[in-house]
C-alpha cells in the first residue's frame, strides 16, 4: 500500500507542516488508501524534505510533484473538470501559500512572542523531543530563513506578509462550497493543509486571529477537515 511520509500532528491536524497536509487531504479527498507515517527525520526522504510518498518501487518527494504523480499513476479525476483559467489560478494560489509556508513557519521557530509556547506544544504532544534538539531545529530554520529572506524582516513586518496572503485567500473562498463549486479540489486541499494549521493552531497569532475573523475560511477549513478526517 502507497504510504505517505510527514510530520507529526499537532493540536488535532494529521500533520503539523502545510504541505504534508496538503497531500493528506488530497488522497482523502480523492480515495486513495494509504498508510501515514509520522517521522521527524527527513534524512532519507527526496531532497532531505517531507513530505514524500513511496508507492512499490517508486519513491516521490515535493507535494505538487506527488499530487500531479497520483493524479497519472491513479488516473484521478479530482481535478478533471477544470478549465485552463481554473487551473491557472490553482497555480498563482499554491505560488502564494508557498509565501504564506514561511511566514507560518517563522511565526512558530524565529518570533520570540510565540516561539515558546510552540516548543512548549511540541514537547507536550511529543514528549521524545528534547530542548536540546529543538534548539538545534530553531538554529538550522533561522539559517533558512535569513537566505529565503523572511528572516531579515522584523517580525510584524513578516506577520504583515502573511496577512496579506490571507487577505487575498478570503478573496478567493466563496462563502458556500469551494474553490471551483460544490465539490473539493485539488486545491481545496492545498488550502485546508496550511489554513486547518492555523486555524487549530492553539496560539492566538495574528495570522490566527484573522483566519478566526472570517467566517468564510473558518466554514472552508472545518468542511475539508470534516470530509478527510472521518
Amino acid at each position: 500500500m502507497l504510504t505517505l511520509y510527514s510530520y507529526p500532528p499537532l493540536f488535532g491536524v494529521a500533520d503539523n507542516n502545510g504541505y504534508g497536509l496538503k497531500v493528506f487531504a488530497f488522497l482523502r479527498l480523492a480515495g486513495v488508501p494509504f498508510r501515514h507515517e509520522h517521522i521527524f527525520d527527513a534524512s532519507k526522504a527526496p531532497r532531505g524534505q517531507l513530505p514524500y510518498i513511496v508507492d512499490g518501487a517508486d519513491t516521490v518527494g515535493d507535494s505538487e510533484t506527488i499530487l500531479a504523480w497520483l493524479t497519472r499513476k491513479y488516473r484521478l479525476s479530482i481535478d478533471a473538470a477544470l478549465t485552463p483559467q481554473q487551473r491557472t489560478q490553482n497555480l498563482l494560489i499554491t505560488r502564494m501559500l508557498d509565501d504564506l509556508y514561511w511566514v507560518m513557519s517563522y511565526s512558530r521557530w524565529k518570533d520570540e512572542r510565540y516561539w515558546h509556547l510552540f516548543r512548549d506544544a511540541l514537547k507536550r504532544e511529543h514528549p521524545a523531543l528534547t530542548d536540546e534538539g529543538l534548539l538545534k531545529a530553531k538554529e538550522y530554520n533561522a539559517q533558512r530563513y535569513y537566505y529565503q529572506g523572511i528572516g531579515r524582516f522584523d517580525p510584524d513586518a513578516a506577520m504583515a506578509r502573511g496577512l496579506a496572503d490571507l487577505a487575498a485567500i478570503a478573496a478567493l473562498i466563496p462563502q458556500q462550497g469551494y474553490v471551483h463549486g460544490d465539490t473539493p479540489t485539488a486545491i481545496d486541499a492545498g488550502l485546508y493543509g496550511f489554513i486547518a494549521n492555523i486555524y487549530f493552531y492553539d496560539i492566538e497569532t495574528p495570522l490566527k486571529q484573522f483566519v478566526v475573523a472570517h467566517d468564510n475560511i473558518v466554514r472552508h477549513c472545518r468542511a475539508i477537515h470534516s470530509a478527510v478526517s472521518a
